[in-house]
C-alpha cells in the first residue's frame, strides 16, 4: 500500500527528527528548526498504516521554492517514498505558483541526484568544499515549475 502524503505537524517533529539523526546524508537540524518548519515552510511527511516513514521541507522564498531535506526512514528506503514525496511537494509548488525549486546535494550522494533528476532537476552550479566532514562540493539542482514554462 503506498503511502499518504500529508503536511506535517507539530505533533510530528519528534518523529522527523527520529528518522533524520540516523541518516548520514540529512541535513541535521535543532528540533526548533523543524518547529520554526512546520509553522512558516513547508513540510510534508509520507505515513503509512499511521507511522511517520519519510519527510520533505522546503522554504518560499520570492517565489523561488529552495528543498531544505528530503529523508525516508532506513527500514522504508527503496519503496518508492522518496518519489512520492518529491511529487507531491512539486505539485503544492506549482499550486502556489513557485517560478522553480532549488536545491542542493552532496556530490557523493548519487542516489539522491538520481532522484531530482528523474523529477525533472538539473545541475545549474556547484559550491565547492560547500560540505564538512568530509569536505565536499554541493551540487546545485534547479527545476521550473509548471507555471514557469
Amino acid at each position: 500500500m503506498p503511502p499518504a502524503i500529508r503536511s506535517a505537524t507539530l505533533d510530528d517533529v519528534p518523529v522527523i527528527l527520529a528518522i533524520e539523526q540516523p541518516s548520514v546524508n540529512a541535513a541535521h537540524w535543532p528540533e526548533e528548526e523543524y518547529l520554526k518548519l512546520v509553522k512558516t515552510g513547508v513540510v510534508l511527511v509520507a505515513e503509512r498504516a499511521g507511522k511517520v516513514c519519510g519527510f520533505v521541507c522546503a522554504k518560499a522564498v520570492a517565489g523561488e521554492w529552495e528543498i531544505e531535506n528530503v529523508v525516508v526512514a532506513p527500514e522504508s528506503l527503496r519503496q518508492g517514498i522518496a518519489d512520492r514525496l518529491m511529487r507531491a511537494l512539486i505539485k503544492q509548488a506549482e499550486k502556489g505558483a513557485a517560478s522553480r525549486i532549488l536545491l542542493e546535494v552532496r556530490e557523493s550522494n548519487r542516489p539522491a541526484q538520481r532522484l531530482y533528476e528523474k523529477h525533472g532537476f538539473r545541475e545549474v552550479g556547484r559550491r565547492r568544499q560547500y560540505y564538512t566532514s568530509p569536505p565536499e562540493d554541493a551540487i546545485l539542482y534547479g527545476r521550473p515549475c509548471e507555471s514557469e514554462k
